[in-house]
């Protein structure tokens, strides 16, 4: 690496370029091997060619998703809503002539609406709401071809990192179950990790596409702020913290679904710069030699596993082969300031929900319908000013140009995604002993690298590299510059060539 160097010789670095590939294809591959489904066998754009080429149909395909689920779900718990009359109805009414016609999709049961259809949010709070709307992200996922055949879980609102709540119950790994298959995505990351389907819609407002995607060993992308829609009724989540796109075990497959879902929406305050080229014409494409950033502390520095900071290393050898330029850097960030701001644009969020579905269902709120965590961001939340959210406001935009400038010297930062292997279920939520800052810190500790793309609308990528000793996922995290999805897609298309997974699953 330049800068700090890592005193590793060319001879080293591509021998370690070898190891690494050996590392991300070895587990699992019996269980592979042994695949006898499509939906084993192909990720999503490989499934949509069957179909096109009339080896499968989409009825055919619907119907072994659908058997996958109802075997799995009962061990692993991902389903939160089965709407699989809905899909059957798409299929017999004619699928639309797009990309994935035919190739089988979830939703996340977070604020993402089908007009009728229950969407529960993890929530008892939410038990049988049936929105009237349709959001405009569910549009365009079905005018792509995809056949929406269910919803699944998530922690209570998508407030934590894992995907335990008291009305689905906890969801669990298919590495191991005794552990967490991350959050507010970990339903859709412990679907495509049992291989229910190739790619799952997926949120992140604080890395719930990222974190559930490290832990179970997909390929996660969070997009830039206002690439996606997030409405109706509202186009911008969490104070436009949250984004909307898709866990996914292929890199081409991530791009292809950017490309059918980006841009922006009616009523939107802003979008994301409009893309020269597709983004899955970038996943070829060689990246040239960029300069990475390597940051191994995390940001406010709490702890990081010895596995994971291995792991990024790895990852940096890996770049080195493949001819960037790496060194040891990080931007100079506030976390102080940035946490405090974080927890009043969420909390004024939480709470003004929660108060105004009080006044329009007459149900009080309290801990027989809201979990210790949503009450905590409710208390806090009502305690906050207006003014206090501007500074908050303030203090996340001042992040925003912190960043830029540091990018300015960076194509890419490179890191942990998270600070350790999945967690057992049952560490991050709140117990009746813990506070609700002890809380906070607790989670922020577990994932202290992704939040700060999220206060700053940058694109970043959890890359499944790496497994722990105890044969558990670890992913490692990619930034790019705000609205540059391109660079990352050639990046992850060049380490997937170079250190490929595809065939490393879990023994299911």
């Amino acid at each position: 690496m330049s800068g700090k160097r890592s005193g590793v010789t060319r001879r080293e670095m591509v021998s370690g370029a070898v190891a690494f590939a050996g590392m991300a294809a070895a587990p699992g591959l019996a269980a592979a091997k042994q695949a006898s489904s499509p939906l084993d066998t192909h990720d999503a754009m490989g499934l949509a060619q069957l179909v096109r080429d009339r080896q499968v149909s989409p009825a055919e395909l619907l119907d072994a998703a659908i058997g996958k689920a109802e075997a799995l779900n009962p061990r692993f718990n991902f389903m939160a809503q089965k709407h699989y009359d809905y899909g059957r109805a798409a299929i017999a009414n004619g699928l639309p002539e797009g990309p994935f016609r035919g190739v089988p999709w979830l939703l996340k049961d977070l604020n993402t609406y089908i007009a009728g259809l229950k969407t529960e949010n993890g929530s008892r709070f939410f038990r049988g709401y049936r929105p009237e709307v349709t959001s405009e992200l569910v549009r365009r996922i079905e005018k792509s071809g995809f056949v929406i055949f269910g919803k699944t879980c998530v922690p209570e609102l998508g407030l934590t990192g894992t995907t335990e709540n008291k009305i689905t119950g906890d969801t669990r790994n298919p590495w191991n179950p005794a552990h967490i298959a991350g959050g507010s995505s970990g339903g859709a990351a412990a679907a495509v990790a049992a291989g229910v389907l190739p790619a799952a819609h997926a949120t992140d407002g604080g890395g719930s596409i990222r974190i559930p995607a490290s832990c179970c060993g997909l390929f996660g992308l969070k997009p830039s702020r206002g690439r996606v829609p997030m409405g109706p009724p509202r186009t911008e989540g969490w104070g436009g913290l949250s984004v909307h796109h898709a866990v996914t075990r292929s890199v081409r497959d991530s791009a292809a679904i950017l490309d059918a879902t980006q841009g922006p929406e009616p009523g939107s305050r802003y979008a994301a710069p409009t893309p020269c080229e597709s983004f899955l014409s970038q996943v070829g494409k060689a990246p040239g030699k960029l300069r990475i950033a390597l940051m191994l502390d995390a940001p406010a520095g709490s702890p990081v596993d010895p596995e994971c900071v291995e792991a990024a290393r790895k990852a940096a050898h890996l770049c080195e082969s493949l001819g960037h330029r790496v060194e040891e850097a990080a931007p100079k960030l506030d976390m102080a300031a940035i946490g405090a701001a974080t927890f009043v644009l969420i909390a004024s969020n939480v709470a003004a929900d929660m108060l105004d579905r009080s006044k329009v269902t007459g149900i009080t709120i309290g801990p027989e319908v809201l979990e210790p965590i949503t009450l905590g961001f409710v208390a806090y939340g009502q305690k906050t000013t207006g003014m206090d959210f501007a500074r908050a406001n303030n203090t996340l935009q001042s992040a925003a140009l912190t960043m830029a400038r540091f990018m300015a010297d960076y194509d890419v930062i490179l890191s942990p995604t998270v600070a350790a292997p999945p967690l057992p279920l049952g560490r991050i939520n709140l117990s009746p002993n813990v506070g609700f800052e002890q809380w906070g810190a607790r989670a922020g500790g577990f994932s202290p690298f992704t939040q700060i793309e999220n206060l700053t609308g940058q694109p970043a990528m959890s890359v499944p590299l790496a497994m722990s000793a105890t044969g558990l996922p670890i992913g490692v995290m990619f930034v790019g510059r705000y609205g540059d999805e391109a660079t990352l897609f050639r990046l992850g298309g060049q380490l997937e060539a170079a250190a490929p997974w595809k065939d490393r699953r879990p023994h299911i």
